[in-house]
């Protein structure tokens, strides 16, 4: 991607708050160390340790840093980011990559094996704690809306992490998925925030992302003791980590959603939910 993807983003006219502005690191890259010490702030430390963004990260910043974008508030300060990249998906449910990392995979191998990318891959929308609850969320997932139809993607795939899984981590995720309120809308905020604004639950992923370590390791990155195998709910985690003492290794797969949102002329968000 180039420098010209943000000005695409203007054009599609996204609404912004007042005072704010949006950069990519196509035009801004001295943003970058900002960029990943905001995201990072933001995720429990076990979250951090998939060896699939670990490796691969730096195809964001290399390959497609017009999508990469910051919201930058009136003091320049970062209010929200976004990480997305193209995928050539077929279009159809079966045709999903399995999970998170699978989609991250399946995005960078699309640089050397000539396919064309059909869909923008979000991979992660981060707001700034103190302003969480004020639609930058909505404004982010717009604004992938607008640079996936302006670079004639048929659609935003997001294999979504749900916001509060992490309070039921007993609850299979292929029960939570389809959880709704009262009002017939999906239980779980960032569920639902994708469902207003046109997203389509497709199906829940158990296996998602995969974080492995030692017990030791875990207990660094949980402040837990772990003085037996089993399985064990952890502060953060939306499923259990699994420990077997005897092997020296903690196991955890984190849950996700995977939402498909249709940007064809055809399927338009239902403003009445």
């Amino acid at each position: 991607m180039t420098a010209t993807d943000a000005d695409a983003v203007r054009l599609a006219r996204v609404p912004l708050p007042d005072g704010h502005r949006l950069v990519s690191l196509a035009t801004r890259p001295d943003l970058r160390r900002a960029m990943t010490d905001f995201n990072g702030r933001v995720w429990a430390t076990f979250m951090l340790q998939d060896p699939v963004p670990d490796a691969n990260w730096h195809h964001l910043d290399e390959d497609w840093p017009g999508h990469q974008l910051l919201l930058l508030d009136a003091q320049d300060a970062i209010a929200a980011t976004s990480n997305a990249a193209p995928i050539a998906w077929d279009g159809t449910d079966a045709g999903l990559p399995v999970g998170w990392d699978d989609q991250f995979l399946r995005s960078v191998a699309g640089l050397t094996d000539g396919s064309a990318p059909t869909a923008l891959g979000a991979l992660q929308i981060v707001v700034d704690p103190a302003r969480q609850g004020s639609g930058l969320s909505g404004v982010m997932l717009d604004v992938m809306h607008a640079q996936a139809r302006a670079a004639g993607y048929g659609a935003v795939i997001a294999c979504v992490r749900p916001t509060w899984k992490e309070r039921y981590p007993l609850v299979p995720i292929e029960r939570y998925a389809w959880w709704v309120r009262d009002d017939g809308l999906p239980f779980d905020p960032w569920i639902r925030l994708h469902a207003r604004l046109g997203g389509r639950i497709v199906r829940p992923v158990a296996r998602s992302m995969t974080m492995i370590g030692t017990v030791a390791e875990w207990g660094s990155w949980t402040g837990m003791a772990f003085p037996e195998s089993g399985d064990y709910v952890v502060p953060r985690a939306a499923a259990l980590v699994s420990i077997d003492r005897d092997a020296d290794r903690g196991v955890y797969h984190d849950p996700n959603v995977w939402m498909v949102h249709d940007l064809t002329a055809a399927a338009r968000p239902d403003p009445s939910i």
